[in-house]
């Protein structure tokens, strides 16, 4: 487990004693540091957002506390082994994914976490645009290291979904469904996406990143008008904003268990799971591949993770595609 800093620990008592007040000596006591350094920390969190008043006799008590997904908020939420241990953060990126690239070849550990509260230029599959405005979403890149050939990546992106969309039902409550192979969706509208990327050897795989973005806090108004008939965001449909630091660590937490199982078990467990909850096995489909178009009904998946159509040809593997429901 990651070692607190004292600004974590910090933030964590503030948020325990909220709306009452805590002394200075008890911060001291708890925190093992003099009141000279509780005062620095305690500044640094107001230069963050963070309104606390500091009362003669009585201490300080935390009156506003800002809807950030840095490192010292997740921190207060997160239960893993390891993803999310490490974490990077910044207000504002081109993108989560280039830095996540460059952190992973200086050598980042697994479950490294790069998150943002802005992506200028966010990037979905294909290298189609991500919209993401500022501290509305979740827009982070996950590093993982899996000891698994580079044949069997593709697992991946499937046991990413399932863990994502687990994470996301825990704190909302929603029904999500999985798109194959890395869309979420309620109601037919798109809420995450999930971006694999990868770098290694026939034998091996270096790193692979999961690049992460749900539509968390997102109003009508801020999607852009081609998007609004094809996204949504959580808040739009349970009718409530959600504490987006909260949800990461849910996520990062479901998603751990799923990996973890992988490793374990293998891949059959988790696809038979995906198979169950994902919402087109059995559903005519449309499959739109750089070779052409496919249509059938979709069977499941198979060892390798590709989406098996049943078509007036027989069962045909989809690796990589654009799918939607007939």
């Amino acid at each position: 487990m990651r070692q607190r800093t004292i600004r974590d620990r910090l933030l964590s008592l503030l948020v325990e004693y909220q709306p009452k007040f805590v002394s200075g000596e008890e911060i001291s006591r708890q925190l093992g540091c003099s009141r000279a350094a509780i005062w620095k920390h305690m500044e640094e969190l107001r230069q963050q957002g963070y309104e606390i008043e500091a009362r003669p006799r009585n201490g300080y008590r935390l009156m506003y506390r800002p809807d950030r997904v840095a490192p010292e908020e997740i921190n207060l939420h997160l239960q893993s082994n390891k993803l999310g241990q490490d974490i990077r953060y910044k207000e504002e990126v081109i993108s989560t994914q280039q830095h996540a690239h460059q952190w992973a070849r200086e050598g980042a550990p697994e479950g490294a976490l790069f998150v943002a509260e802005q992506q200028t230029e966010g990037k979905g599959r294909l290298g189609r645009p991500w919209h993401s405005p500022p501290r509305t979403g979740i827009w982070m890149s996950l590093i993982l290291r899996p000891p698994i050939p580079l044949t069997e990546a593709s697992h991946l992106t499937i046991l990413a979904s399932l863990g994502i969309k687990q994470g996301i039902e825990r704190v909302t409550g929603l029904p999500i469904q999985i798109k194959w192979p890395n869309d979420l969706m309620i109601n037919g509208k798109k809420i995450c996406g999930i971006l694999t990327e990868l770098r290694g050897e026939q034998d091996r795989i270096h790193y692979v990143i999961f690049g992460i973005g749900v539509n968390v806090n997102t109003p009508v108004e801020k999607f852009p008008e081609e998007l609004r008939s094809i996204a949504t965001s959580l808040a739009i449909e349970a009718g409530q904003t959600f504490h987006r630091a909260t949800l990461i660590a849910a996520i990062l937490e479901e998603l751990e268990k799923v990996y973890e199982q992988y490793l374990a078990s293998g891949f059959g467990k988790i696809k038979k799971q995906w198979e169950d909850e994902s919402q087109i096995k059995g559903k005519q489909v449309i499959a739109r591949t750089f070779q052409g178009t496919i249509q059938g009904i979709a069977e499941g998946l198979n060892s390798q993770g590709a989406l098996i159509l049943q078509t007036d040809r027989g069962w045909v593997p989809v690796l990589t595609a654009d799918i939607s429901l007939k």
